[in-house]
């Protein structure tokens, strides 16, 4: 039993795994099923329990290991950080669904599986440890096809999909009975033909187009922070002399210009009204060459407050005066108007660090380069405007949550530009998947999306999730694309992450209505 168990544990991890290397998320509809079995044949005690906890662990951390393996290469200990948490959230899951299983209905159990799963899912989003890389929704990513209704209820809905499929393919072969062959066909096969058809009827809106240039410098992101700035500067230049003439945006990736800014007029010093040298070139070069085009690109900027005034997030900078470091993008055009953006979504243990664990903790802190440590946070998405079109600037990171990726569209964003730093891991899945969840974010907001990455992967995506033009790792280079606005909200966009909201709730109520039982049922009541 023991190495059927084993076998049966390999089976799971790899069938986990393959949506997040590049390969078919597919195998996740069967990837549950050798984890119930072993659930099923344990015995009903506490030693089975525990044998149960630990063929669990195993499994979930090995898929971690697979899957988020690339985080080595900036630092050892962010694969174990990350394995960790993710690892105990989906334990907290399953075995509340094991523990459930053996003591009350197989029906409670299984809606204790769905919920509690989305709703760590959930929680993983909104929590101060996020690192949503692994939630089941998101190994469809290579898979657009099949989830083109994520327009209505996000990657949970591909998370509901897939334990919902596995728990009937699992009883459909437990029980062999045509009825629930039938039953699991269905649950898989249906809502892939809704998708088929969603897919083979998109119309791009009627709305009009704007081109887009993207740029990639190819700038290694290890020397960026340390390296020539003067390179940097002139190698984004050189650049912007290859961007086409028509071009209505131009982005640059995160943190492309160099150097730390002052806000509002993105000044060297404080106070001060005169924007940095570099701001005025670029506006310079816009007017010469590009006069009605709007320039996007990151930078690290500062914002100072009086000491009575001050964030929580505030640094001090001598002298009683304190401020918040962004990761911010900038919008600039030839006339010197200016629009920022910070990031609020924060790469845990590099740009954000929460206070009640790492003050204990220091040393899993995950150092990738520039502004380590906890650094200013936006509350809500931005959308520049620039000649009557709306566009939202999501930075890296900000890319992997739908939810807050809507925010921008919410705001009026009628095409949606990605700016990113790639590099930090090589050329591993890591930047590849990264490129790929943006599709899904398309999908789920039905905005084409520009991506303009430092290096990996710079191009574009429609809003039916279809790549093209794309950059690949080590290029540098320019692509421009007339690309389709969108002013319609989907419904997903207008309610957000609801379906992980109302997880919390039936996880709450599986959980007292499990208690219920178990005190009814020793009283013989049942």
């Amino acid at each position: 039993m023991r190495t059927k168990r084993l076998m049966a544990m390999l089976l799971s991890v790899v069938l986990l795994s393959a949506g997040w290397l590049g390969l078919s998320g597919m195998g996740l509809f069967v990837a549950l099923v050798p984890l119930l079995w072993m659930s099923h044949t344990m015995e009903n005690s506490r030693r089975g329990w525990w044998s149960m906890f630990g063929w669990a662990t195993l499994t979930f951390m090995l898929w971690n290991v697979a899957t988020v393996w690339w985080i080595w290469n900036a630092t050892p200990v962010g694969p174990i950080a990350a394995t960790i948490v993710s690892t105990a959230l989906n334990l907290m899951a399953f075995m509340a669904f094991h523990t459930v299983s053996k003591k009350a209905t197989k029906p409670l159990a299984y809606t204790m599986l769905i919920a509690a799963w989305v709703a760590t899912e959930y929680w993983y989003t909104v929590g101060d440890l996020s690192w949503p890389w692994l939630l089941l929704g998101n190994g469809f990513s290579h898979d657009v096809w099949a989830v083109q209704w994520y327009e209505w209820c996000g990657i949970w809905g591909g998370s509901i999909w897939v334990l919902v499929v596995n728990i009937l393919l699992f009883e459909a072969w437990q029980q062999r009975t045509t009825r629930r062959w039938v039953a699991a066909a269905v649950a898989w096969l249906l809502p892939i033909g809704i998708s088929l058809g969603l897919w083979w009827s998109y119309e791009e809106p009627q709305e009009g187009t704007t081109e887009v240039a993207v740029i990639q410098p190819n700038i290694d992101c290890y020397d960026k922070f340390h390296g020539d700035a003067n390179y940097q500067i002139d190698n984004l230049f050189a650049l912007l002399d290859e961007v086409p003439a028509s071009a209505d945006f131009i982005l640059l990736p995160e943190t492309a210009v160099p150097g730390y800014y002052n806000e509002p007029h993105l000044s060297l010093y404080y106070p001060s009204n005169t924007p940095a040298p570099i701001w005025q070139q670029l506006r310079d070069t816009l007017a010469a060459d590009h006069p009605s085009a709007l320039l996007v690109t990151g930078a690290n900027t500062r914002l100072f407050y009086p000491p009575t005034s001050r964030t929580w997030t505030a640094r001090h900078f001598g002298g009683g005066l304190y401020g918040d470091i962004f990761n911010s993008a900038v919008a600039i055009d030839s006339t010197g108007r200016t629009q920022l953006h910070h990031k609020g979504c924060l790469v845990i243990g590099v740009e954000k660090t929460p206070g009640w664990i790492f003050d204990l903790m220091d040393f899993l802190v995950i150092d990738l380069g520039g502004v380590v440590g906890q650094i200013g946070q936006g509350t809500h998405g931005t959308a520049f405007e620039h000649r009557g079109t709306k566009m939202g600037p999501a930075i890296c990171y900000e890319g992997v949550y739908g939810n807050f990726f809507g925010d921008h569209v919410r705001r009026g964003a009628q095409f949606m530009a990605i700016l990113s730093n790639d590099g930090w891991w090589g050329d591993t899945p890591g930047h590849r998947m990264l490129f790929s969840l943006s599709r899904l974010r398309a999908i789920e907001h039905r905005r084409a999306i520009a991506r303009a990455a430092n290096t990996g992967e710079s191009g574009f995506i429609t809003a039916r999730g279809d790549v093209s033009n794309q950059l690949f790792w080590e290029e540098r280079g320019v692509r421009s694309q007339q690309i389709h606005l969108h002013s319609e909200l989907t419904l997903y966009t207008r309610y957000g992450d609801y379906l992980g909201r109302i997880a919390c709730y039936i996880t709450l109520l599986s959980a007292l209505y499990y208690i219920a039982y178990r005190a009814r049922r020793r009283n013989h009541l049942v």
